[in-house]
């Protein structure tokens, strides 16, 4: 036996198909992908479809509750104003409202307004003017001898549309 002599056994490595090369070779014509549709067509994955089966993703059970009249509050604690009292990129000195809160970088988005919490110590004697605030947050702030003030939020847009048509309703029964 020499090093030249040495090959493979018989059957041992097996040559793909090479489809599409002619009728002779039994894979000629339409390539072993039969005749018309789209999976006869290149590049087609057909993800998530099961045969028309209901697909798993819409078997499962929805999950969660999405509340179309949730608020969207931009949540500041006291221990943040104070920090960016002292860093100077806050004047506490004036009232401090969302405008403020935002221009200095603390509040962001809240379209709602901005509610403040009570997590961490107020020094400076600050006023507030503000969407909501919790029960901790108001107490540091008048302990701090500053104030808070709540302001009344505006009614959501459905409680609008039923006061105008219960006004509406009323103008006409007259």
């Amino acid at each position: 036996m020499k090093l030249n002599d040495i090959r493979d056994n018989d059957g041992a490595r097996k040559s793909r198909i090479r489809i599409g090369r002619g009728i002779g070779s039994g894979k000629g014509k339409t390539g072993g992908r039969g005749q018309k549709g789209q999976k006869s067509r290149s590049g087609v994955a057909i993800k998530g479809f099961e045969g028309g089966q209901m697909p798993l993703h819409m078997r499962l059970p929805k999950r969660g509750f999405n509340n179309p009249f949730g608020k969207d509050y931009a949540e500041v604690n006291i221990g943040m104003v104070q920090k960016f009292i002292d860093a100077k990129k806050l004047d506490g000195s004036k009232g401090v409202d969302h405008e403020a809160l935002k221009a200095a970088g603390l509040a962001r988005g809240g379209k709602d307004g901005v509610r403040l919490l009570g997590k961490g110590e107020l020094k400076a004697k600050v006023s507030f003017k503000v969407a909501g605030a919790s029960k901790g947050a108001i107490e540091a702030v008048e302990k701090a001898g500053g104030k808070v003030e709540v302001i009344a939020a505006d009614k959501p847009e459905h409680e609008k549309k039923a006061a105008r048509a219960e006004a509406n309703k009323a103008a006409k029964a007259k």
